[in-house]
């Protein structure tokens, strides 16, 4: 079949109009916010029912078509990227909320639906989404599901996975399967829900996902502490989670907190210069609990961990406070970063950072190292910035040097070569350091099921 005629047949499947092939359409929905590949698909089409997903599906599938899903195309993976001619099913008009349940806490969502866009209706009926990162405001539930997003509360509330109570999926051969109906309890088998779970579309795609919602925490109050060096960061979590339920632990270098000073939206949240700076959040619900933040603080200090700090006494201190971390990607995006997501266990975090940057540092003096990341988790985000002096070309060739030592090491701690972001086409040929040959054939073996001839999302995870 002619490139027109699937374009064709594409516009009898869905509205007419909601099929685009215009060059500014394609550049737009055929790439996500990797700047490694260039987009190049054929179409992108618009669904706005689970039918016509299905047809899309069952037409791709009888003409062997690659299919691409796209959400809000934040990704950092290349996982939502058509560089090969493939059809970008876009959910952007799935986006309904539907059937709250006040019993259950819970909520169906259509794919398209965005993330701040579901906290937001938790918050109008007096619970909460916690799941949250930098990107709420533009990245969908479904593409969130696919990666089994994280962000900066999985210390509190852990990962996408622990808040979906049931998926409605299209498989590759355009089957509408309907995963644990919603139940708390069900020992029935595979849980097939935990599959579409990070497998980033290349199973199938999500068209229907009840989430569920928690209460709404009370009093969030955030205290910024500035630290010597990395490895006093370890005891003032430690510290902290003794006295505290902490619902966030996050940390940041001192490059990235020049970065958004440079900035000048954001005020500095103390005088003192220091090398490495931890955001820890809780919930300040009687003075009881401010007080032992305080009193904690202190042993820090006496401790010689911290050297200043500040706790949030408004809203407005609370947010801004925030600010400091989470606009740090968004910041830095203008030096073309090279990003990895990596992580190991928690204890492990200090001598694997040092490792990993006496390489970096080693090997590419010149090149200006971010480290910030959910150190409560484990996760580091290790960002190398683009020197003007190189070719974006250029830049990634160097990185790619450095991944290989990178991931290395993360294979001698037993760590996590994506914590967070997947795995796409960014990280695709590195997956053995991770998995093990057995572990990625049984995968493959799982993919066959789901998609015999291949269309969804081919090339993403593994070749």
């Amino acid at each position: 079949m002619t490139p027109e005629a699937v374009i064709d047949t594409l516009k009898t499947l869905v509205e007419p109009d909601k099929v685009r092939v215009d060059a500014e359409s394609l550049n737009t929905w055929g790439k996500d916010w990797t700047k490694h590949f260039e987009p190049a698909p054929l179409a992108i089409v618009f669904p706005k029912t689970v039918e016509q997903v299905q047809a899309i599906v069952r037409f791709a599938n009888e003409q062997k078509l690659a299919l691409v899903p796209s959400g809000g195309r934040t990704g950092l993976s290349a996982a939502a990227v058509a560089a090969n001619g493939e059809i970008v099913v876009s959910f952007d008009y799935m986006n309904q909320i539907s059937d709250f349940n006040a019993f259950d806490r819970t909520v169906v969502c259509q794919p398209g639906v965005i993330t701040a866009q579901l906290q937001q209706f938790a918050e109008e009926q007096g619970l909460y989404y916690p799941v949250d990162f930098a990107s709420a405001g533009s990245s969908q539930i479904g593409g969130n599901i696919g990666t089994n997003a994280g962000g900066i509360k999985v210390i509190r509330y852990g990962m996408t996975r622990n808040w979906v109570a049931g998926l409605k999926v299209v498989t590759g051969t355009g089957e509408l399967l309907e995963l644990n109906k919603d139940l708390i309890k069900n020992a029935t088998g595979y849980d097939m829900r935990q599959l579409f779970i990070g497998a980033e579309g290349t199973l199938g795609f999500v068209v229907e996902a009840t989430m569920r919602l928690d209460r709404a925490p009370k009093n969030l109050t955030a205290m910024v502490l500035g630290t010597p060096d990395f490895d006093s960061i370890m005891p003032v979590l430690h510290a902290f989670q003794d006295k505290l339920d902490l619902t966030a632990f996050e940390f940041f270098s001192d490059k990235a907190m020049a970065k958004i000073m440079g900035r000048g939206d954001v005020p500095a949240p103390f005088a003192t210069d220091c090398p490495f700076y931890a955001l820890l959040e809780f919930e300040a619900i009687s003075d009881d609990i401010a007080n032992d933040a305080l009193a904690t603080f202190e042993h820090c200090v006496e401790q010689g961990w911290v050297l200043d700090g500040v706790m949030s006494q408004s809203d407005q201190q609370l947010q801004n406070l925030w600010k400091l971390r989470e606009f740090i990607s968004e910041t830095i995006s203008h030096w073309t970063p090279y990003k990895n997501d990596i992580s190991v266990t928690v204890g492990k975090v200090p001598a694997f950072l040092h490792e990993i940057d006496a390489i970096v540092g080693e090997h590419y003096p010149d090149f200006e190292i971010v480290w910030f990341g959910h150190i409560g988790d484990g996760n580091l985000h290790l960002n190398i910035l683009k020197p003007d002096n190189l070719s974006k070309d250029e830049f990634f060739e160097k990185c790619a040097t450095v991944n290989k030592w990178v991931f290395e090491v993360v294979e001698k701690y037993n760590g996590s070569i994506s914590a967070e972001h997947g795995v796409g086409m960014t990280k695709r040929d590195y997956l053995t350091y991770s998995r093990s040959p057995a572990e990625i054939a049984v995968m493959k073996s799982i993919k066959a099921v789901f998609d015999p001839n291949g269309i969804m999302n081919p090339g993403k995870i593994f070749a």
